[in-house]
């Protein structure tokens, strides 16, 4: 076989490889690029400043996880890594799993529920944080951590990632969202609905906040932070989305008003907000002398 067929057939190969990688189903992810990166921001600005320097030093870690499509070099950039690596599914399809733990809205809500092996949002936030708290680690274990504790502390804070209606989340409710016909509700949360939030946000949602403000909107811990969001899902996303109440069986299709959105903006600003700042919180407990988090209660 000559030079250009080997390469025409290696072609070949990989379009098939392509075409099967996009069948595989993977995890929708939560708030996209822009909300995952607010919320890092958001932390990175509310950090003690030795949490701030050890968060720079491990990110110089970054050349040896061996990700250079996926860049690692700020904490924004830590937010959005492991939804990066859903390129390379064949190295990190394990950690799909870890992005959600959606449990029905018709249902009493279990943060221990839908979580085999703690392959689910919340076992995976605990056990991050412990592995970026442990110095005794290298470097590039602790900073894999790092993104992961970042992301994932995010994702749950989106209710679809802990709420649903036997549709993935929302995934599977196609819900037109003013003029982008189209969408589905989890895409809607995940995106654009967040945007809009962030960025209608005054004063905006990157700064210093006060302790007050801090004091209101941290606090508790990933159970905690699951139930929220399965309780914002089952109080208000299916409500304000299908104009039901409870909501146990609703359309495949339905449109968000413009007061509908309305509705939901503060909604999930809030959400993004509280997500940074519990983020900064479990930073300073990482990177602070003293046990290991968990290790109090053993």
């Amino acid at each position: 076989m000559g030079h250009r067929a080997i390469r025409n057939r290696g072609r070949l190969i990989a379009l098939v490889l392509a075409a099967l990688a996009a069948l595989v189903p993977l995890p929708a992810s939560a708030w996209g690029y822009y909300a995952h990166t607010v919320t890092g921001e958001i932390a990175q600005a509310n950090v003690r400043p030795e949490t701030r320097a050890g968060i720079a030093r491990l990110l110089r870690a970054a050349p040896q996880l061996g990700t250079p499509d996926c860049p690692l070099a700020t904490i924004g950039d830590a937010a959005v890594w492991p939804d990066c690596l859903r390129g390379e599914y064949w190295r990190w399809a394990y950690t799909f799993a870890w992005h959600y733990q959606t449990e029905p809205i018709t249902e009493e809500y279990s943060d221990r529920k839908n979580c085999s092996g703690g392959s689910c949002v919340s076992a995976q936030i605990t056990r991050n944080l412990r592995i970026l708290a442990d110095e005794s680690l290298p470097d590039p274990v602790r900073l894999e951590a790092l993104a992961f504790y970042i992301h994932f502390a995010g994702d749950i804070h989106m209710p679809l990632h802990s709420g649903d209606l036997d549709d993935r989340g929302g995934n599977d409710r196609t819900v037109a969202y003013g003029i982008a016909p189209g969408l589905n509700l989890h895409a809607i949360w995940d995106g654009p609905l967040a945007e809009r939030a962030i960025s209608e946000a005054r004063p905006a949602l990157v700064r210093r906040y006060t302790e007050a403000e801090r004091a209101a909107l941290g606090g508790g811990g990933p159970a905690d932070w699951g139930r929220e969001s399965w309780q914002l899902a089952r109080d208000f996303v299916y409500p304000n989305a299908f104009d039901c109440g409870p909501c146990i069986d609703v359309p495949e299709e339905t449109a968000l008003t413009q007061e509908d959105i309305a509705a939901a903006v503060p909604v999930a600003e809030r959400r993004v907000t509280q997500a940074g700042l519990r983020i900064a919180e479990g930073l300073d407990r990482a990177f602070a002398p003293g046990p290991l988090p968990g290790e109090e209660q053993e």
